[in-house]
This record gives C-alpha cells, structure tokens and sequence, in this order.
C-alpha cells in the first residue's frame, strides 16, 4: 500500500478497508489544529490507487466499504474524484460504500447533480469536521465557514441521499461559552439529519494559534466538569434521532448513547461522574495527553 504522511481515521470506520487517495490539508488554518502543517496537499497518482486496489482485491476480496485516507479527500473537484471512484468497482465489485473525511469548503464547490453521481458511484459516508455550530465558535476556531454554510452544504448532501456524520468539540468556545456554544450546534444539528456526531474534547498541544493565544492570556480554556455540562446540554438540546459517540481518547469520560432513547441514562452518566471525580483528577487525564493518535 501506498501510504504517505500521516494516516487518520475515524473510530467508527474500525471495519472498514482504508486505502490512500490524498496526503495532507487544503486549508492549515484551524487554530486548534496542528497535525498537518508540514504536510502539503497531494493526490495519490491513479496508478499507485489501483495497485493498491489490487493488494486489497488479493487479501480482502470481499470488502463492502472503503475509506479513503486523506484530511479532505472530497476537497478534490468532481472530475478528479470521478476516475478514482470507477476504479474501486474495477477492483472490488462487492464495495458497497465509499467513505473519507471532508470539510463543509468541499461541498461548495460541487452541484447537486454532481454529488447525486458521486452518490451512484459508491460516495456515502462524509466526515466533517464541524466541531461547533456556532458562529462566534466558528469564527474563534477560524474554520471558514459559517452555520448557515453548514446547513446549506448539508441540505445539498441530503438531497443527493448521501450519509454523513458530524464533528463536535467541547471547550472550542472557552471558558464561560459552551452553555451557547451548545445549544446553538444542538439548535442547528437539529434542522439536519447527520447519522452520527462524535464529540472530542479541546485539546491544546504547541503549535496552534489557540495554544499561543492561552499563553497571551487571550483564549482562556474551559474546566473538565464544564465541558461535561456544556456536552449534557448539547444532548438536552439535540431534537433528531442520531448515534452520539463521545468515546474518543480527547474526552475523560468515554460515553455513547442513541438519542432520543437513552437521553436520559447519558445525562445520568455525565452527571456521576462530575459528582464523583475531581476536577483535578480529570485536569491530569489532558495534562498527560501528548497526542489523540
């Protein structure tokens, strides 16, 4: 397999078979992020993806759904994700889905009848990176787009019947600020039909503006138990049915719940723990992140 730089998927996409498509960010500037700063944007030449369609056609014939590695691989315009997408059924006739990471940038640039066609060609199963749905958030985290993007480019992969699932990160507003961070991402989510969200938790490493602007005294973070309560009230205020994944290395206390129908067993859950544990105990638990690889 061809793989080159850093290689990222999501925790639920265990199952699926990832392959390399691109390498690298189209944007570098979120400003809590530092993971591919040094790592230019590129595509994998379509000879290297069909070799390694082959290798996977060798040892796991029978694949059903891929994810293409990649931080933005949908960022790649119609035509050239077109002759990608063909090759996978070349190679894998039993491939059902087509998976990768995209950012709300990507489905800009791409009409209704152009993602309906990447759609037929086996594209279902979107992640992006939202992390909030609140403008001022936004705006902080500087992710070039706005909430009414979001529900703009949303409502475009709705109509195209293409699966999706969101990002939310707790403490991205700061100290003081995830009460409305919450219920305006759960506000807006809830106008949206995202099959999952997993939420992270902020996690300041060097290297990122935020990282430097807490060191100015400028961004100021949120306390554990806070990012506990402010991700009860993101679940209080989501109005959809969707799976919340909240069980990635970033949060201190691992939990997933299907909402509506166990809203209430996870709020029960949160709240034990902020009763029961230290805000200490949980500040050590960041403090000793050195990565959320």
């Amino acid at each position: 397999m061809h793989f080159t730089g850093r290689t990222w998927r999501p925790s639920y996409e265990t199952d699926s078979c990832i392959i390399p498509l691109t390498s690298g960010c189209t944007y570098h500037k979120c400003h809590f992020c530092n993971l591919y700063q040094d790592e230019p944007f590129s595509l994998s030449p379509l000879s290297e993806f069909e070799a390694d369609l082959s290798e996977i056609k060798a040892y796991q014939p029978n694949t059903r759904r891929i994810f293409l590695t990649g931080v933005n691989p949908f960022a790649l315009h119609y035509e050239q994700l077109k002759p990608y997408l063909l090759t996978v059924r070349d190679y894998l006739i039993k491939c059902q889905s087509i998976a990768m990471f995209s950012s709300i940038r990507d489905i800009k640039s791409k009409e209704v009848w152009q993602l309906r066609k990447l759609r037929a060609m086996g594209v279902n199963g979107l992640s992006i990176g939202t992390e909030s749905g609140d403008d001022d958030t936004l705006l902080l985290a500087n992710k070039g787009y706005t909430s009414q993007d979001i529900l703009t480019q949303c409502r475009k992969l709705e109509e195209a019947g293409i699966e999706y699932y969101f990002v939310y990160m707790t403490g991205l507003a700061g100290k003081g600020a995830g009460y409305r961070n919450a219920v305006n991402s759960a506000n807006l989510f809830s106008q949206l039909n995202p099959y999952l969200i997993a939420v992270d938790s902020l996690t300041l490493f060097p290297g990122t503006k935020l990282f430097d602007l807490e060191r100015e005294g400028k961004f100021i973070q949120a306390g554990e138990k806070e990012r506990m309560r402010e991700l009860q009230i993101l679940i209080q205020n989501l109005h959809i049915r969707v799976h919340l994944l909240a069980n990635s290395k970033s949060n201190f206390y691992p939990l997933t719940a299907y909402l509506p129908k166990e809203r209430n067993s996870a709020l029960e859950e949160l709240q034990s723990i902020m009763d029961t544990v230290e805000e200490k105990e949980m500040e050590r638990y960041r403090s000793n992140l050195s990565s959320l690889a």
